[in-house]
């Protein structure tokens, strides 16, 4: 049980701010009165951009995404943004509260669902960094990227469905804690020794630092924990209530004796003018050297990025080809070597055999029609899976037969079983009729397009299972497509 402290607390307003306590930031050591350096980056070889908003360098890039709303993750990104970004729908009201970001231009995407943009596949995935944080998963001409953002790995990511059995082409990793020597105790045990700190000072008001967002969930419990409200600013009690959580906040001077305040307050002569008043101490909760200035600040390994044994748990249960770190400089990749894998992702030798070729010609004549290629007519007819957003480029060329497609947000195709001849839908097996096959997909076609059920079916299969079908089970396949029709 706590010791309740004997009488109403308010703090002194500290002095204008100076430099506090150096706080290292991703790329090197800084105070916090330093700008942020910019996190974000250019996919190599797509058209995407993560946490990156530097137009003029962004050359090639039509697709942005935002993974949070940390700082050095929007360096750049403000009012007079103009074109479509995409992000979970919790950063979309934080960029929008916080940063005035037009809505018009927001693109809120679901948690845990595939979503089309523009020919590029993309789901996202919960990253337990910060409220609204994501990682993205990203499928595409280009292959299969995974960009973590800023995450804190936990086993049970790896029932993560989108994650699972997922063959990952690169792996963009957050290598914040990317050193062997710097162990973090899991986030729970860390809240445990902020509560052993706290009961060993019971008649000691609390003053805890942290950044505009994070960490909040160490509050929650904090104040469950020894039933008294957390004290905190009139703009962060706003967000608090946007965020939805637990009614233990307040802005009400003196109400309770745990307060909340920015990382930049907690400093020599705040913790004096503090003490003046009532026995203060004050609590830095993160996982990064700090130097400290004063007796009664004291470091709590919470952290919300991932430690070095995480980073390493992750790479060897993912087995990516390639890891590329997030943060510049700190090249961490010898440290994951030995789980990469071996084989990279081709796609499936697509050849067409001779007897599929004279029937697809057969076809093509009775119309009236010049052959065309099986390989064209399928991406021709051939539509993504998830929900379909219209590109960013207004002029960009797109064949006619997709125009007007469009694929219920529920829909998910149904991927291809290893075994030859069925499928695997929900767990049951099917044999692939002609008929199964003309009528699969999320949208109508037109008679012309006579491949267009097996592409929907075969071709956007994840690439990681058309792997295990051969060129002959392809042809086959549609052999028995065009026999059917006939």
């Amino acid at each position: 049980a706590h010791v309740t402290p004997p009488r109403p607390w308010r703090a002194a307003r500290p002095r204008a701010v100076r430099a506090c306590a150096a706080l290292p930031a991703k790329t090197g050591v800084r105070g916090a009165g330093s700008p942020p350096a910019m996190s974000g980056t250019v996919l190599s070889g797509t058209p995407i951009a993560v946490d990156f908003w530097s137009l003029r360098k962004a050359a090639g890039a039509r697709l942005f995404f935002l993974s949070h709303m940390h700082s050095d993750h929007t360096v750049g990104l403000s009012s007079t943004w103009s074109r479509p970004l995409y992000c979970s729908p919790l950063t979309a009201r934080l960029l929008h509260r916080r940063l005035q970001v037009p809505m018009c231009w927001i693109r809120p995407l679901e948690v845990g669902q595939s979503h089309v943009v523009d020919e590029v596949t993309v789901t996202l995935i919960d990253s337990n960094h910060c409220p609204g944080s994501v990682m993205f998963l990203f499928e595409g001409a280009f292959g299969t990227i995974l960009y973590t953002g800023d995450f804190r790995y936990t086993s049970a990511m790896q029932g993560e469905p989108a994650l699972r059995g997922r063959h990952i082409d690169c792996l963009y990793l957050d290598n914040t804690h990317c050193q062997p020597q710097r162990a973090l105790p899991s986030r729970a045990l860390a809240t445990r020794q902020a509560a052993h700190l706290i009961r060993a000072h019971p008649q000691h008001h609390v003053v805890i630092g942290l950044y505009t967002l994070g960490k909040e969930t160490l509050l929650v419990d904090l104040a469950l924990e020894f039933s008294t409200w957390v004290v905190v600013s009139p703009w962060r009690l706003e967000q608090m209530r946007l965020l939805e959580l637990p009614d233990v906040f307040t802005a009400e001077e003196g109400a309770g004796w745990i307060r909340a305040v920015d990382v930049a307050e907690i400093r020599w002569d705040t913790l004096v003018a503090w003490n003046t008043l009532h026995p203060t101490i004050a609590i830095i909760p993160t996982g990064r050297p700090v130097k400290v200035t004063h007796p009664n600040i004291h470091l709590i390994p919470y952290s919300d990025h991932s430690s070095f044994a995480e980073l390493r748990e992750f790479v060897k249960w993912l087995k990516p080809c390639s890891v590329i770190p997030i943060v510049k400089g700190d090249m961490c990749q010898v440290y994951f070597q030995e789980y990469l894998s071996s084989a990279p992702q081709v796609l499936p030798d697509f050849k067409v055999s001779k007897p599929m070729q004279e029937s697809g010609q057969r076809q093509s004549r009775r119309r009236g029609q010049k052959p065309t290629s099986l390989w064209k007519r399928a991406l021709l007819c051939s539509v993504p899976r998830g929900v379909i957003y219209e590109s960013p480029e207004k002029n960009t060329e797109k064949p006619e037969t997709l125009t007007d497609v469009k694929v219920p947000q529920h829909y998910r195709e149904p991927a291809l079983c290893s075994k030859e001849g069925c499928t695997c839908h929900r767990g049951k097996k099917e044999e692939l009729s002609g008929e199964q096959v003309r009528t699969a997909g999320a949208a109508p076609v037109t008679s012309e397009h006579l491949a267009a059920g097996f592409a929907e079916q075969y071709l956007l299969t994840p690439l990681n299972v058309l792997k295990q079908n051969s060129s002959q089970m392809f042809d086959q396949l549609v052999e028995d497509f065009f026999r059917k029709r006939e």
